[in-house]
């Protein structure tokens, strides 16, 4: 995988991300809505990176994880995750985590379009889905603003770090094809054929 925005380069794991990788992993303001345990362990983030970092194709019923760098330095500042529906391979569900110093500057509503436009069009996925707790707002509201649509469904999530949240999935869809005549926010072209969906993911 790489793919390049204006400010980023979403790409495979490589092994000189791991202090970086491992800083934000044991943030507690990142992890507070993801569901890794504190402290993160090194031996964990190693793994984690030599498992990603070959990791080419998106594997049905299994998670793959993507770097996200900035483009001028290739430092990593986040991941964007995306897993495939074992009993559906055109449904998609997708996920991100940035370190706290970068949030609030519009990086994954950037990045999150270039991967959208890459399952829609390059890996003919239908549908797409993000998790986000509901308690997390700001990042509820990237995602209606990337053209999710809220369902209050699903999900009661046991943490392993051993409390309860709901869940809310936001599911969209890729629409019927051609140009999103709506799309004035400088996507790539493809990518803001993002729909609200009317089906629970």
């Amino acid at each position: 995988m790489y793919l390049h925005t204006t400010r980023l380069i979403l790409r495979n794991f490589i092994e000189s991300d791991l202090e970086n990788f491992l800083a934000y992993r044991n943030d507690p303001e990142v992890a507070k809505y993801q569901g890794w345990g504190l402290p993160y362990p090194r031996e964990k983030g190693e793994a984690f990176i030599s498992t990603m970092k070959d990791r080419i194709a998106l594997k049905e019923n299994d998670w793959i994880q993507f770097a996200v760098a900035l483009k001028e330095t290739d430092e990593l500042i986040g991941d964007l995750g995306c897993y495939i529906k074992k009993d559906d391979i055109r449904q998609a569900r997708i996920g991100f985590s940035l370190a706290a110093k970068y949030w609030r500057r519009g990086y994954v509503s950037e990045v999150v379009p270039y991967l959208l436009r890459y399952l829609f069009d390059d890996m003919d996925i239908h549908r797409v889905a993000a998790d986000c707790d509901e308690e997390n707002i700001a990042s509820y509201r990237t995602l209606e603003k990337l053209g999710f649509a809220a369902r209050r469904i699903l999900l009661r999530v046991i943490w392993s770090m051993g409390f309860t949240r709901a869940n809310i999935t936001m599911p969209c869809c890729s629409g019927s094809g051609g140009k999103d005549p709506g799309n004035d926010r400088g996507l790539p072209e493809g990518a803001g054929l993002a729909r609200a969906g009317n089906r629970e993911f």
